[in-house]
């Protein structure tokens, strides 16, 4: 939408920053995979997480392939998804800054020694399913083999900008 409320149509070929800019008014919650490395436990920043499947229970993100992080979890056997409480927005700022920023987090390693972050509101611990190649991202499906929740409320993204949901 531009100022004046007019819906603004374009070429997402052409236009990348008002396609972002559409695909910005959609508001996501804010997940961090996790997995283990040669390098130690590494963490990525991803809001295009989505469940797929109940039975299997399937969930899917996408890694951007340009990111410095892609090579750890492109190829994984294994990772962790974390549904980040609002409160949690500080390991989010120092997981985008850094990929072994999880080092630095409250966090303990499961039985099989993948990284899980304490307090997440919740969290899935897959094993590769599937890759799928998506232009410049690829698309990961992962079978959930053991799952945990709790309440709270999401930390949340939306147009750019970190924040939390509001009942009303």
């Amino acid at each position: 939408m531009t100022d004046t409320g007019t819906p603004q149509t374009f070429d997402p070929s052409t236009d990348a920053e008002s396609f972002r800019g559409a695909l910005g008014t959609f508001v996501t919650g804010v997940t961090v995979i996790t997995t283990d490395s040669p390098d130690g436990p590494v963490a990525i920043v991803a809001n295009s997480f989505a469940s797929v499947s109940l039975d299997p229970p399937l969930v899917l993100w996408s890694p951007a392939k340009a990111s410095k992080r892609f090579e750890y979890f492109h190829g994984s056997r294994r990772f962790a998804v974390h549904v980040l409480s609002a409160d949690q927005h500080d390991i989010c700022a120092a997981i985008v800054n850094s990929k072994m920023a999880i080092k630095d987090v409250p966090m303990h390693l499961s039985h099989c020694g993948m990284p899980i972050i304490e307090g997440a509101l919740a969290t899935f611990e897959c094993n590769l399913e599937a890759t799928h190649d998506a232009g410049d991202h690829a698309i990961i499906v992962g079978r959930v083999t053991k799952a945990h929740h709790q309440g709270g409320q999401p930390l949340v993204f939306h147009g750019g900008k970190y924040g939390a949901f509001n009942e009303t």
